[in-house]
């Protein structure tokens, strides 16, 4: 058989060697099955195998998806941030407070305790894995700085805030020091904290008179 015959036949047989797409419909319940181990064994405690057992997956199976343990939690946070936030329906109440106002969910004291969880492992990780910052900041600063731009966009557009402002360091006052009360000091970003820090620090920052108490 001629060397041309060899490279015919090889490449006839590649498809057969790369095997079947990866499927990721699981993702979703991976993700959530490593934030629970995450928040319940800490970031040195947690293993890849855990998360398989949690999932009910094959270790290999995470291992194709995620190189490693940092990888797959930086993965699950952003995760668990994207469903907590849905930039294509961000609330459109007029006023920029009210947008920014709007945006504060209720949460269970238990969904708090588990999220305070989970950012200790973070900064755990982060503390091991320091190459990781960034991911991690596209993770969990960068989306809700991106729906604080639309929100200041808007506010602009309607002439309620000077079209002069640094929309985008704006943008990330709140969710840089939110980020920096669970990583760092560990307390619950709640309700009363995000109203402090609109009425406080951004609506004054702009140029807008917060509502008296």
């Amino acid at each position: 058989m001629s060397q041309l015959d060899l490279t015919q036949n090889e490449a006839a047989e590649q498809p057969s060697k790369l095997g079947r797409k990866r499927d990721h419909t699981r993702d979703p319940e991976i993700l959530e099955a490593a934030l629970d181990v995450l928040a319940e064994t800490g970031y040195d405690g947690m293993t890849i195998e855990m998360v398989a057992n949690r999932a009910k997956a094959g270790k290999a199976t995470l291992y194709r998806r995620w190189a490693s343990k940092g990888e797959l939690v930086v993965d699950a946070v952003a995760c668990m941030k994207s469903v907590d936030l849905d930039l294509d329906r961000l609330p459109d109440t007029g006023t920029l407070r009210g947008d920014l106002v709007a945006m504060i969910k209720p949460h269970s004291m238990q969904d708090s305790e588990k999220k305070l969880r989970v950012m200790a492992g973070l900064m755990s990780m982060l503390s091991r894995a320091p190459e990781l910052a960034d991911a991690v900041n596209a993770a969990i600063v960068e989306p809700r700085a991106k729906a604080n731009r639309i929100f200041l966009r808007r506010a602009v557009e309607r002439g309620e805030i000077s079209s002069d402002l640094d929309l985008d360091a704006l943008s990330l006052l709140a969710p840089s020091m939110s980020a920096y009360r669970t990583l760092i000091q560990r307390k619950p970003v709640d309700r009363e904290f995000l109203i402090s820090l609109i009425d406080g620090v951004l609506l004054p920052a702009v140029g807008l008179t917060p509502p008296k108490s």
